[in-house]
This record gives structure tokens, C-alpha cells and sequence, in this order.
């Protein structure tokens, strides 16, 4: 019973939190005293028993149990002042180097300050984000997990993470770490935004209209749907020299399409013949050039 006593212990402590923080209606605040009263008379606890009291607070519990990551520990040695102090410098210089585009540059700082403070999540969080911007997405996971696991509350690493995830096409994954940096930060609109693209990417990598439709015209012309509305069209010998231009063909396409009025106009026909048959396609088309890019390309580090 004693395990059961300090976990209805720490139930009552936070809810008791809650009725101080004046965010509770009257009506809001009457239950929670009453749900705190049965708690106590249940499990015969009262406030005065400080030592049922867990190591944490119930909320920084729950918030650990859910960003907690095994598989990265803390080395134990401190780094010396004058490291430190050093460490920062190079921070700062790889910061400077991230706003010039110099991301290699900016690798070795942050490397560079790595070697002399291992403890510091930022370090590894700020060189995650220029091995993103070079695309070593595997090197950036690495440098979010190891962020991670030294401070677990550490929200921008797991937004990061997220990014990195979702630029090798492991949207669930990347769902995953965006919903945990919005657990830490919650009005963050980048993380927000990231999520819904993630979300978005996913739900058209398991459609059946969009699966291998990609960024490219090539891409397009090959998928399914789009195949079969050009057999429905009336003009399809007029779509099919647009097609042969759009992948390289021969300029003076089929159909009479020797120029790029004539294409362009042809192009504009079809599309409207497209959003009256399926406007679901085009949606889906529009939905993939919105998410071409992510929030936050523009961050500030740390």
C-alpha cells in the first residue's frame, strides 16, 4: 500500500497546484477540492505527510516518462571553466557561420565545442541543424538523439529531430518527435506547422491516388490518375504531344504543339477538364507543392 500511498499523494499535490493557479471556475475549482477530499479519506493521506512525496512533481514525471529516451546517457566529468568559456566561443562562431550559408564551417565549431563540453545539449542540437542544412540527415538524428538525452526537456531538439526524420520520408517517426516538442512548447507555431506537413506527407505516401507522384513533371505524367484522365480527354492526341514536350520529346510535338503558346494552352484546357472530373487530384497536387518546404528554414540557434 505504501506505493499506492505516495502515487495518491502526488495526485493530490498537483491538483492541489491546480486549484492555485486561479485559472478555475467556481464550479471547476468545488470538484477538484471534492475529487482531493476523497483521495485523502481513500487512501488516509494528508497534507501534512511531506515524506509520501515523490522525487519530482507529478506533471515533471509524466512529461519524463513521455520524452524519455534510454539508449543516451550524460557523461559524468565536468568540463573545466576555461573550456567552457571556449566552448561558447565556438558556438557562437559556428552561429555565425550558419547565418552565412557556411555550414561546414559551422560543423567544425560546433564539433569543436562538443570535444571540450560534452554536457551540452545545444551544441549538438545547433550541429544537427547545419548537418540538415548539408543533408547528412543520419549525423543530424544522431546529434538530435544525443541533445535529447542529455536534457530531455530540451523542446527545439525534438523539433529538429523531427525535421531530419521527415526529410527521409519516416513520417510517423516525425510525427512523433513534433508532438513531443509541442508537449515542452505548446503555442509554438513552427512546430505546429511542421507537424500538419508531416501528417500531410504521410497521409499521401499511403494514398492509392498519390503513391510515386512526385515533385516533377515526369513524375506526374506517369501516375495512375492522371494516365487515365488523359484517355477520357477528348483532346488526348493534343494532351499526348503535351506530355512528349513536358519529358524531353521532340519540340514540334503531336497534335500541332510547335510552340510554348501552344502548350500553354493546351495545358490550361486540360487542367480545367481535370478539376471538373477529379478535383480531388488537383487538391492533392496543390497540397504537395505547399509542402515542398519546411517551417523554421529561417531559425535562430541557440
Amino acid at each position: 500500500m505504501a506505493v499506492e500511498k505516495r502515487l495518491a499523494f502526488s495526485i493530490v499535490q498537483f491538483l492541489r497546484d491546480q486549484t492555485h493557479r486561479g485559472a478555475l471556475n467556481s464550479d471547476e475549482q468545488e470538484s477538484l477540492e471534492v475529487a482531493i477530499q476523497c483521495l485523502e479519506t481513500t487512501f488516509k493521506i494528508s497534507a501534512s505527510e511531506g515524506h509520501l512525496a515523490g522525487p519530482q512533481p507529478l506533471r515533471e514525471m509524466f512529461i519524463s516518462s513521455l520524452l524519455k529516451n534510454d539508449n543516451i546517457t550524460v557523461p559524468e566529468t565536468c568540463p573545466s571553466l576555461e573550456d567552457v568559456e571556449r566552448a561558447e566561443q565556438l558556438k557562437n562562431e559556428g552561429n555565425n557561420h550558419m547565418k552565412e550559408e557556411n555550414y561546414r564551417c559551422a560543423v567544425e565549431c560546433y564539433t569543436k565545442a562538443i570535444e571540450l563540453d560534452l554536457r551540452n545539449a545545444v551544441y549538438y542540437c545547433n550541429r544537427a541543424a547545419a548537418h540538415s542544412k548539408l543533408g547528412n540527415y543520419t549525423e543530424a538524428t544522431g546529434d538530435c538523439d544525443r541533445a535529447i538525452g542529455i536534457d530531455p526537456s530540451y523542446s527545439k531538439a525534438y523539433g529538429r529531430l523531427g525535421l531530419a526524420l521527415t526529410a527521409t520520408n519516416k513520417y510517423p517517426e516525425a510525427i512523433t518527435y513534433f508532438k513531443k516538442a509541442l508537449v515542452l512548447d505548446p503555442d509554438n507555431d513552427t512546430y505546429k506547422s511542421n507537424l500538419k506537413i508531416a501528417e500531410q506527407k504521410q497521409k499521401e505516401a499511403t494514398s492509392p491516388v498519390t503513391a510515386g507522384l512526385g515533385f516533377d513533371m515526369a513524375s506526374l505524367i506517369n501516375n495512375p490518375a492522371f494516365i487515365s484522365m488523359v484517355s477520357m480527354s477528348p483532346n488526348k492526341y493534343v494532351m499526348s504531344g503535351m506530355m512528349s514536350n513536358a519529358v524531353g520529346g521532340p519540340a514540334a510535338g503531336v497534335g500541332g504543339l510547335s510552340d510554348i503558346s501552344s502548350l500553354i494552352e493546351a495545358g490550361q484546357q486540360f487542367a480545367q477538364q481535370i478539376q471538373q472530373q477529379n478535383p480531388e487530384l488537383i487538391e492533392q497536387l496543390r497540397n504537395h507543392i505547399r509542402s515542398r518546404s519546411f517551417s523554421g528554414s529561417t531559425e535562430e540557434h541557440a
